[in-house]
């Protein structure tokens, strides 16, 4: 099976244009015979960058305030249209789509923004929302901790496909929560840069048997719009993403390394029949665990800020 990463550049903070983009590239890699297609963490439509150039953590500081609204507006819900046109093309082109995406909740907490996962099934749709379980670093500024609810597994072609954020994929419990839901083929969803890709993505596929897709954005300063509040802090020269985009194996090794071609798809070819060979001398969630010592429970549940027993 034919699978791909779309490392691109997002039309920044523009839902529309960047769907509009993100459905080019799904209709290239479906002629191209892809089946599983990935974009980079918040693709729709974009990292949050500045906040480690502009000094983000500066208190009550009015540029910085008036970048988190400008953010906030471009963030969509979960029933988008964007997503439902994303939705789709899936369906027309017959590929199962992984898009990372800015979320802002509908009523309660709508003033804040999730990073967030949409699992988009030819077939059935967004089947979930998944929420990153914990921003990293300065990405608190900006993002709000998710939740179990959208930590789940979807099937297409034969093969179960589960999907992380970012330094999720370092939370030993979040793997096990994929592993333990029967993952075969695990995506990986990053900003962009191939000092986050190069290690993990064999680490994750060695430790669970199975294949990973690293997806990672490209993101430079020509690619920012010039109104944007902080656009006169930034360096002109600065790079900010630089995909590594990758694909590795069951055994830990490389199909496709990383990448840092500017804008391109990632494609590699995987036999699932690999993951059977592997599992020989290790099942982490098989033969490989012990049930009898380690108990593991993940809540499956959407976080909310109140709940009224009537």
């Amino acid at each position: 099976m034919l699978i791909a990463a779309a490392q691109c550049a997002p039309v920044y903070l523009n839902p529309e244009a960047t769907t509009e983009k993100a459905i080019g590239y799904i209709k290239e890699a479906a002629a191209q015979g892809v089946k599983v297609i990935a974009f980079g963490e918040t693709f729709l439509s974009g990292y949050p960058f500045w906040l480690s150039i502009t000094g983000g953590a500066q208190f009550e500081n009015e540029l910085q305030k008036q970048m988190y609204a400008r953010y906030l507006e471009a963030a969509i819900c979960a029933d988008h249209t964007c997503l439902k046109s994303l939705s789709k093309a899936a369906k027309e082109h017959q590929i199962y789509v992984l898009m990372g995406f800015m979320e802002r909740p509908i009523g309660v907490a709508s003033g804040s923004v999730f990073c967030s996962l949409a699992a988009i099934h030819p077939e059935h749709g967004i089947e979930r929302v998944h929420r990153k379980l914990v921003p990293t670093y300065e990405e608190r500024l900006v993002w709000a901790a998710g939740d179990g609810f959208g930590l789940g597994v979807s099937q297409w072609q034969d093969t179960n496909i589960t999907a992380l954020n970012c330094w999720e994929n370092w939370m030993p419990l979040a793997r096990h929560a994929c592993y333990g839901q029967g993952s075969q083929l695990h995506i990986a969803s990053w900003p962009g840069s191939t000092r986050l890709t190069k290690d993990i993505t064999r680490f994750v596929a060695k430790e669970g048997r199975v294949f990973v897709l690293s997806a990672s954005s490209t993101l430079d300063y020509n690619d920012i719009p010039k109104d944007l509040p902080i656009f006169s802090a930034l360096a002109a020269d600065e790079s900010y993403c630089n995909g590594g985009s990758a694909i590795a194996g069951p055994d830990g090794e490389w199909v496709v390394p990383p990448c840092e071609t500017r804008e391109t798809l990632v494609v590699g070819d995987i036999n699932l029949e690999l993951i059977a060979a592997e599992r020989q001398n290790f099942d982490p969630t098989g033969h490989y665990f012990r049930s009898d010592v380690f108990q593991i429970r993940m809540r499956k549940e959407r976080g909310q800020a109140l709940s009224i027993d009537e």
